[in-house]
């Protein structure tokens, strides 16, 4: 497996690592229904939903266990 497709492999993960983040802190958002879903503040959700997507990815960069603990960054360094 070349230098690519651990990238390939780590940017996949990495990827659905984030929608699911995404998608567990919208939910956690919409709450118990105390309000009517017309009420929610869908933009503010989604909004606070992509910033925990993106600190998502960010936490990839250590490695994921999904691509082998692979990190393309920390392979980048091993190889200079």
């Amino acid at each position: 497996m070349g230098y690519s497709d651990d990238v390939r492999d780590w940017a996949v993960a990495a990827g659905v690592r984030a929608v699911k983040t995404f998608a567990q802190t919208l939910a956690a958002l919409i709450g118990t229904g105390a309000v009517g879903f017309t009420d929610l503040d869908w933009v503010r959700m989604a909004s606070v939903a992509g910033v925990a997507a993106v600190l998502s990815l960010l936490t990839s960069v250590a490695g994921l266990p999904e691509a082998g603990n692979k990190s393309p960054l920390a392979q980048h360094f091993k190889e200079e």
